[in-house]
């Protein structure tokens, strides 16, 4: 017999660790190869891990709920002789996982300030070599999460000024939102300039407050950031959840990874984004005929052709000819996005996921009646990669599915705006001074008016309902 270890995989470049949500198969049971074996969350994507060979489990090394670093062992898988050399992984040098209860101890900084670099991240090829060479510790650390990098970026922060105490010494999200939130209190209670707020009734200019206290000393092990303090109104710590008592008779549940990460970026996305909405009612009549029309071809070629459908390759059209709608902040920058990546949000029975459909605008309609069908699906059996749920640039969410006339869906951050899609119902409506009955729904859309005005996202909102409208019956 051949013993055959199962590794935590790596589920993308930024992904650092991941949660064994469930486990598959129990202890002695016979597997398949390719054969779904347990489920893992990260903060990117629930997934669905295939036996590397096919066999009989021997042993569970990591228990469900529990989070490790990539390239954990996780489990043992018995098989015959010979089969490893098919169809075994390369082996890679694990880290033993921290046991769940113990609380994450922080990592002691080396001499000059250097952060500790595991044995796997010190056999890892460098690329390079010399002087101002990357080091695998450099590398390990700037590969942190987007979430991390996002972040350093908003605040202008180096990363290598963070001791981190993720896998081989990563910045985590709670590292550096340390190191900020250490930081500011180092600065004093004042982080921008200075100046009393002047009374709307009041004519006279605002009177510069007296100077802040001299500031103490940073928190051992901790630098204040440089050039410049953190940027007003930036979130100032991690999210926290109030605690109330439960009752006698109520069940509690811990939160699940994929709500404790929704939870936390909703929080984030109102603290972050100045969120206004703005409301259109569309007719769907030309859609309505059009898709009563060719639904039956559509059918043949296994694809369900929906209002969705039309909706998403209006909205990537409509980007194109709206940049701003496609744009991202970076502190006091706007990214104009040269792809269209629409996502779109998934409900599953566990939580919510935004898969991404790239290059939108490059498809036809039933090219991406097919991409939407296909997502959907692989979202609620689990077998999304990383790079499915990732690089989106504005985000769809079809409350109208259960019944909803319109809802005021939070902005999937870093982008700056998202459409929500009511129920279409027929409803009578006045057309030329007659009373109609129309197939009509509202549409809504979420934006960040911290760079999209008013007037600019009703242009981008009438734009829209205009095509759909009018849709061109050629484009079918």
């Amino acid at each position: 017999m051949a013993r055959i270890d199962v590794l935590m995989p790596q589920m993308g470049e930024s992904i650092a660790e991941g949660t064994v949500s469930k486990w598959l198969k129990k202890v002695g049971e016979e597997v398949k190869r390719d054969e779904a074996l347990f489920e893992i969350s990260t903060d990117k994507v629930d997934a669905e891990i295939p036996s590397p060979v096919a066999g009989v489990l021997a042993e569970i090394k990591v228990q469900e709920g529990q989070t490790v670093a990539v390239q954990t062992l996780v489990g043992v898988i018995e098989t015959e002789k010979g089969a490893a050399a098919v169809t075994a992984p390369a082996p890679s040098p694990p880290s033993a996982p921290s046991p769940p209860s113990a609380p994450a101890q922080r990592a002691p900084a080396a001499p000059g300030g250097a952060v500790p670099v595991t044995a796997a991240a010190a056999a890892a090829p460098v690329g390079k070599g010399g002087d101002g060479d990357e080091t695998a510790e450099e590398r390990l650390r700037r590969r942190s999460t987007p979430l991390v990098r996002k972040i350093a970026a908003e605040h202008n922060l180096d990363i290598s000024a963070v001791t981190g105490t993720g896998f081989a010494g990563r910045v985590t999200k709670q590292d550096i939102l340390e190191f900020i939130e250490g930081a500011a209190v180092a600065a004093g209670p004042t982080v921008a300039p200075a100046m009393r707020p002047v009374s709307p009734a009041s004519p006279s200019p605002a009177i510069p407050a007296p100077p802040p206290p001299a500031a103490p000393p940073a928190p051992t092990g901790r630098q204040p950031p440089s050039p410049r303090p953190a940027a007003a109104g930036a979130p100032a710590g991690p999210v926290e959840h109030p605690v109330v008592e439960p009752w006698p008779g109520d069940r509690v549940e811990p939160f699940s990874k994929i709500r404790k990460i929704t939870a936390d970026h909703m929080v984030m996305s109102r603290r972050v984004s100045a969120h206004v909405t703005s409301f259109f009612e569309v007719d769907y009549t030309r859609v309505a005929e059009l898709r009563r029309k060719h639904k039956q071809a559509y059918a043949e070629r296994g694809v369900n052709l929906t209002y969705l459908a039309f909706i998403a390759k209006t909205c990537a059209q409509m980007l194109r000819k709206h940049p701003v709608v496609n744009a991202a902040v970076s502190g006091d920058n706007i990214i104009y996005r040269g792809d269209v990546n629409v996502g779109i949000a998934v409900a599953l029975d566990w939580g919510l996921i935004v898969p991404v459909i790239k290059h939108a605008d490059e498809k036809n309609l039933l090219g991406l009646s097919r991409a939407v069908v296909d997502l959907a699906n692989r979202a609620r059996v689990k077998q999304l990669k990383p790079e499915e749920v990732q690089g989106g640039t504005f985000t769809i969410t079809n409350p109208g599915v259960f019944g909803a006339l319109f809802g005021t869906p939070i902005i999937n951050q870093p982008q700056v705006a998202i459409l929500g899609v009511g129920n279409v119902e027929k409803r009578p409506v006045v057309i030329e001074d007659a009373i109609a009955i129309r197939p009509m729904a509202y549409l809504t859309l979420g934006y960040d008016h911290r760079v999209i005005d008013g007037a600019v996202a009703d242009h981008y909102m009438s734009h829209l309902k205009k095509q759909l409208e009018n849709w061109d019956p050629n484009t079918v």
